[in-house]
């Protein structure tokens, strides 16, 4: 919590060239926004309390449409997430510093 996985979504969407308020799906699990020609969905997983959940809402539709999609909390749903993607840990080291580690999976 209050790593900077939100705010680092944010700046990936505006890269992505989404011009609306890019916030926390908390409490509605995922958000979609439209960037340059492509569709963006963010997702929080954190509230769901098992896998299933995330079976419940379709969210294959949205992992393997032609989306983006950012996941935070991909912990929830270990056996759901694709085959391949991009892992990115953020490690809190104190107020002003974060250190980032990106893995391809």
């Amino acid at each position: 919590m209050g790593a900077g996985k939100t705010t680092l979504i944010k700046s990936l969407c505006e890269c992505l060239g989404t011009t609306e308020p890019v916030t926390s799906p908390t409490f509605s699990i995922v958000n979609e926004y439209i960037g340059a020609g492509n569709k963006i969905y963010h997702f929080d997983f954190y509230r769901l309390k098992d896998q299933t959940e995330a079976l419940d809402m379709g969210y294959e539709e949205y992992f393997y449409s032609d989306a983006y999609c950012f996941v935070e909390w991909p912990e929830k749903i270990p056996g759901l997430l694709p085959q391949h993607y991009i892992n990115i840990q953020i490690k809190v080291l104190d107020d002003n510093l974060r250190l980032i580690n990106i893995e391809k999976i």
